[in-house]
């Protein structure tokens, strides 16, 4: 070769592989945040626009074998056979008390929140989950092995709330409360993990943890310490949530927690009785729910735009519009919904699931439907 040729041939080869090299530095990091990119794709697929979606609430079982067995299980293939920006449970994993000679497990050994993290890890969208009184406040009942309460949700804060990740196949960054509000079995002040926040699109999302049986302030163990630490974490957290919604512009707020705190005077087998214009209890159980209640009412009032509060707790499944202003006029920007739960007892089951579809163009944003699983129908079978 001619060293006018050798040069020419030298000049195209290194200028291909400054090319490969260039590529090469441009694709690596590529590479490197593709676990990235996909956990946030649940997110940044809808930012900014005014798209619709979907996604699905359940919560409050399993509660017997057959429900762990088969009934999740089916729920869970339902739920994957539809197209869901995300999953929330509301909490409870297992029945208030154990099931004697059950083959899953149903006391609040450590063996229940790994079946539930199999679960959670089966559902293909992002999955979160808000814990429930039956999971940690109720642990310390005998029949569910006698269990400290707050090292029991000490323990779910490991296994479930270990990163600022949902759970799910595909996963979804969180924003979680970090600051030390809430206390732990050893009585020193950690983070209230499990309260998280996310947005999607034009609505901001975010779980409380608000339990069932007064809120820990009743049943075997009171524990008016924790409640008190926690439910001041709970108001600070919902503040905040809706003011990064007023700050992002948010069409509207949906909030999930477990317990159903009651609302008014009209349901007092599924709910405390409440004033509604005061919020205050009136049948004489310890109140573990006026101060947020209060504290909500006046955020929900100012936001103006819709606001949706999801729970479990008396496994009766609802849409309604139950809260009211202290003048006792309906908040009518606000929606309660509650989800299905366990009905084994009165042979329904009702291990079904909600949809809610999420349209920002709407002018009340969510709208509902029920989702009975064909696989646990009971009453009816299949047609």
């Amino acid at each position: 070769m001619t060293k006018l040729g050798y040069s020419v041939f030298k000049r195209v080869t290194t200028g291909r592989l400054l090319r490969k090299m260039c590529l090469l530095a441009l694709t690596v990091p590529f590479l490197a945040s593709s676990t990235i990119s996909l956990a946030t794709a649940s997110e940044k697929e809808y930012e900014g626009e005014n798209k619709s979606y979907a996604i699905g609430l359940w919560g409050d079982f399993p509660y017997s074998d057959l429900q762990a067995i088969t009934g999740v299980p089916n729920l869970i293939a339902d739920m994957n056979a539809q197209n869901l920006a995300f999953t929330v449970h509301d909490g409870d994993l297992k029945a208030g008390n154990s099931t004697e000679g059950s083959v899953t497990p149903t006391t609040c050994s450590n063996a229940l929140y790994s079946q539930a993290l199999g679960y959670f890890n089966a559902l293909k969208a992002p999955a979160m989950f808000t814990p429930g009184d039956n999971d940690w406040t109720d642990c310390d009942r005998p029949s569910n092995g006698g269990f400290n309460s707050r090292e029991r949700l000490d323990y779910q804060r490991q296994v479930f709330f270990n990163t600022n990740f949902s759970l799910g196949q595909r996963q979804l960054v969180q924003k979680v409360q970090t600051a030390p509000l809430c206390l732990s079995a050893n009585n020193t002040a950690v983070p209230c993990v499990e309260n998280r926040r996310w947005r999607v699109g034009k609505v901001t999302y975010a779980t409380l943890n608000i339990q069932g049986s007064c809120n820990n302030l009743c049943d075997t163990a009171p524990d008016p310490q924790e409640y008190e630490a926690r439910n001041a974490a709970n108001i600070a957290w919902m503040k905040e949530t809706f003011e990064v919604a007023k700050a992002h512009n948010s069409a509207a707020v949906m909030l999930i927690s477990q317990g159903s705190p009651g609302w008014d005077l009209t349901d007092g087998t599924r709910a405390p009785l409440r004033d509604p214009r005061t919020l205050a209890q009136t049948d004489g159980q310890p109140d573990g729910f006026q101060s947020f209640l209060l504290a909500l009412r006046d955020e929900v009032i100012d936001f103006r735009k819709p606001v949706a509060y999801v729970h479990g707790d008396s496994h009766y499944h609802r849409v309604d519009k139950p809260f009211l202003d202290a003048q006792g006029r309906r908040i009518e920007n606000f929606t309660r919904i509650e989800t299905f739960g366990d009905n084994a007892a009165n042979g329904t089951n009702d291990v079904n699931w909600l949809k809610v579809t999420v349209n920002p163009r709407s002018r009340e944003v969510f709208s509902y439907q029920a989702q009975i699983v064909p696989g646990n129908r009971v009453a009816v079978p299949s047609p």
